[in-house]
């Protein structure tokens, strides 16, 4: 077990979840503020042989040294890839600290978010809509710029209402395509779609002015990620000059405070994947990962 393990703010576990880090370290403390300096978490994890860390805050390399018997660094949050990691993996792997992150807890509340953004505004039950008469989801083309877990489970959830699904991926998804989704270089896929939902990496930019100029007119874009695929200028020019409109959870993934306050952008200031079931996924994801490392694995 950790001789102490620190969780250096607020991390969004169940209160079950706590009990069981309680367990595995002889000394726990869990902050429930956010850090506002490298300074303060330097202070928060101390001499602390085990960290917690949640998506709201970054652990860069000089907090990383600046910690002498740090072995563990647990990411509450999604882990991607190491160049999209709110934790420097690279320092922390030179010093011989593991880093572990969760994946696939928040997804199926995103999946829900999309699907009644596109019914609401397809029927115009709040006020504006696609078109003068309601429009079912039946024979819409869309398309996921993104094929991971979070694209995966949308596409899912949407196959049922007769959509026509597309999708653009590094990497191609033969088992997905064997379901219906069809895979379409990026160009060909925005050509094609009425509805291109994002689901990136945090900080992977694919859209902006030449790929918009190619989606063209009267579409609807969604972001999904944590932060914005797009380059928000791009997106308000594609707003100003067309009958096209932009959807977003969360501030964060609009990408500028210009495109959050623009009128043909939705946003409903939720990180709608932070549901009440994703909290038991996120805690029981957390301390599996903490036993896994204890256990070599």
């Amino acid at each position: 077990m950790f001789k102490k393990l620190v969780a250096i703010e607020p991390v969004n576990l169940v209160p079950s979840g706590f009990e069981r880090l309680k367990e595995l370290a002889e000394e726990t403390v869990f902050y429930d503020t956010i850090p506002t300096t490298d300074e303060e978490k330097i202070a928060r994890i101390g001499d602390a042989d085990g960290a917690l860390i949640s998506w709201t805050s970054t652990m860069p390399r000089a907090v990383i040294e600046a910690a002498p018997n740090l072995k563990y660094v647990g990411m509450c949050c999604s882990l991607y890839s190491e160049e999209s990691a709110n934790v420097d993996i690279r320092a922390a792997r030179e010093r011989g600290i593991v880093v572990k992150g969760v994946k696939d807890y928040g997804d199926q509340g995103v999946a829900e978010y999309v699907t009644f953004e596109l019914i609401n505004y397809l029927h115009g039950f709040t006020g504006k809509s696609w078109i003068e008469k309601q429009k079912e989801l039946t024979g819409m083309k869309i398309g996921m710029i993104g094929l991971g877990a979070t694209g995966s489970i949308i596409a899912h959830r949407l196959i049922p209402f007769g959509t026509d699904m597309y999708y653009y991926s590094r990497t191609r998804k033969p088992e997905e395509e064997d379901l219906g989704i069809k895979y379409l270089p990026l160009d060909e896929l925005l050509e094609t779609v009425d509805v291109a939902c994002m689901c990136l990496n945090k900080n992977v930019i694919l859209i902006g002015d030449e790929q918009l100029e190619k989606f063209g007119n009267h579409k609807i874009l969604f972001n999904t990620s944590i932060g914005p695929g797009h380059d928000p200028d791009a997106v308000i020019r594609w707003l100003d000059r067309g009958d096209n409109v932009f959807f977003c959870d969360n501030e964060g993934g609009v990408g500028s405070e210009a495109l959050l306050n623009h009128p043909k952008t939705t946003c409903r200031y939720k990180a709608c994947g932070s549901t009440y079931e994703s909290t038991f996924r996120l805690s029981d994801k957390v301390v599996n990962n903490i036993k896994d490392f204890f256990e070599g694995r």
